[in-house]
């Protein structure tokens, strides 16, 4: 019978294999292709196929070249999603994280890690100047809004007293908010009939007098305002709502104020001035998966109070309840979470943040800044391309145009197959966005390895793939 273990000298022939093929990749990474020349036939030909009754040993190793093969490179040229590149310091890491295996529950179940994330923790804290807050680290913004919205519920409006027969919870945010933020509704049972989507302004960012006239209209109808959610970096433009004053309509009317800083908050460690009134929240979530540029996954979840985090959440059967006095030793995430397993995401940020510093990633961000800035400028004094609207961060919304009239259905779809071309040509990676009817392509840079020279290949695949469809005209 194989056993499942192996011995210490073939693990350090595996890892060292991984290793290579890994360094092979990096110092490749830069030639590669943004989408790979592959199918959705030939990925499931590789492999979606039955698994066998004997192992293959060390052969299954072999197929690790496809997958890289069939993967997209995170190069400097990949511009799609606000999706972080990955740090190599921060990837090594992870081998020691999955070889150790912690579970970061409590302090009991692993001291280390434990310490380790709450030190991180409080880095963040610190760096985006709410060092007050405390927190943890989840699988992304997605969880942090999710569990921010249901601290916010427990706190507003107890569970047991939400019900059909009863008064109506409400939450409001921008129309610009992420969809995680509807999806957070639903699973707490709210409803989105109770989610109100607040206008925006020219700039995409929501406007305060909109958002009281809502909150005045649903008291008056006998609901009960709960929550509102503002956004630092919205996932379309990078809009940054404006904090300071949607801090005060939520004190106004005692309403938590959580801030969905999963794309823009830890810009604040750039550039703070843009970030005025994050710290009047009461919980915030960040994403060192975006700009701290960490592998998947590794969100945060920040909250003023730990006290409300644990009403929420702190319902502890008795196989798992802390025994000892001493602080440390008596806490638990799972008190302050939903999660009760809990893999050491710490590790990689602690080990990143400690090998380059502070400043190293301060600097790279205020370089993805400025290269937002530089495509912005190209696109806008180019004949060819309509831009939205000035960055405030660093998603560049932008389209093709032509000289002829066309209508907007029309402009649309050509700037769908233009976006669609570009991804398949492989050179650059673009997204798009749907704002007020129109449809953008869109440029987001949250990538340290990003340089003058990829940036200003945008508009020449841009202009080469609408040549390709024959859309000059």
């Amino acid at each position: 019978m194989r056993s499942i273990d192996i011995p210490p000298e073939d693990f350090r022939r595996l890892a060292e294999n991984i290793t290579n093929l890994a360094s092979d990749y990096l110092s490749t990474l830069n030639t590669r292709s943004t989408f790979p020349d592959t199918s959705g036939t030939r990925t499931e030909d590789l492999f979606h196929h039955r698994l066998g009754e004997k192992g293959l040993g060390p052969e299954a190793f072999r197929a690790i070249r496809d997958v890289i093969d069939h993967s997209r490179a995170q190069n400097g040229r990949f511009f799609g999603y606000v999706l972080g590149s990955g740090e190599p310091v921060a990837a090594v890491a992870d081998l020691l994280a999955s070889v150790l295996n912690q579970n970061v529950t409590a302090w009991r179940s692993a001291p280390a890690a434990v310490t380790i994330e709450r030190t991180v923790v409080n880095w963040l804290a610190e760096a985006v100047s709410c060092a007050e807050f405390r927190g943890s680290l989840v699988g992304g913004g997605s969880a942090a809004n999710l569990l921010a919205l249901a601290m916010a519920r427990e706190y507003k409006m107890p569970s047991n007293e939400i019900g059909l027969s009863g008064p109506q919870a409400t939450v409001y945010a921008s129309e610009e908010v992420h969809m995680s933020v509807l999806k957070s509704i639903a699973l707490l049972g709210l409803g989105r009939q109770n989610l109100r989507l607040i206008a925006t302004d020219s700039h995409f960012r929501l406007i305060p007098s909109e958002l009281e006239n809502a909150i005045q209209r649903d008291m008056a109808a006998g609901k009960v305002p709960i929550a509102v959610v503002g956004t630092a970096g919205t996932v379309n433009t990078g809009a940054i709502d404006s904090l300071e004053e949607i801090a005060s309509i939520a004190r106004k009317y005692k309403l938590w104020f959580h801030v969905d800083g999963a794309y823009g908050a830890l810009a604040a460690i750039a550039i703070p001035g843009k970030f005025r009134g994050l710290n009047l929240a009461d919980s915030i979530s960040l994403d060192p998966h975006k700009w701290l540029y960490q592998p998947l996954d590794c969100g945060c979840l920040l909250y003023r109070d730990p006290s409300k985090a644990r009403a929420a959440f702190a319902h502890t059967g008795e196989y798992a309840k802390v025994l000892s006095s001493d602080p440390t030793e008596a806490f638990a995430f799972f008190e302050e979470s939903f999660e009760l397993s809990r893999r050491f995401r710490a590790l990689r940020l602690w080990l990143s943040l400690r090998y380059h510093g502070l400043q190293a990633f301060r600097e790279s961000i205020t370089k993805d800044l400025e290269l937002a800035q530089r495509l912005a400028s190209a696109i806008d004094k180019h004949d060819k391309f309509e831009l939205l609207v000035l960055p405030e961060l660093t998603a560049v919304c932008f389209r093709y145009r032509t000289d002829k009239p066309i209508s907007e259905d029309n402009l649309n779809r050509r700037n769908a197959e233009i976006l669609q071309r570009v991804v398949r040509r492989g050179r650059v990676y673009l997204s798009n966005a749907a704002l007020r009817g129109k449809f953008y392509l869109r440029a987001c840079i949250v990538n340290h390895r990003t340089t003058e020279a990829d940036v200003d290949e945008v508009i020449p695949e841009v202009l080469a793939a609408a040549g390709e469809l024959r859309l000059y005209a």
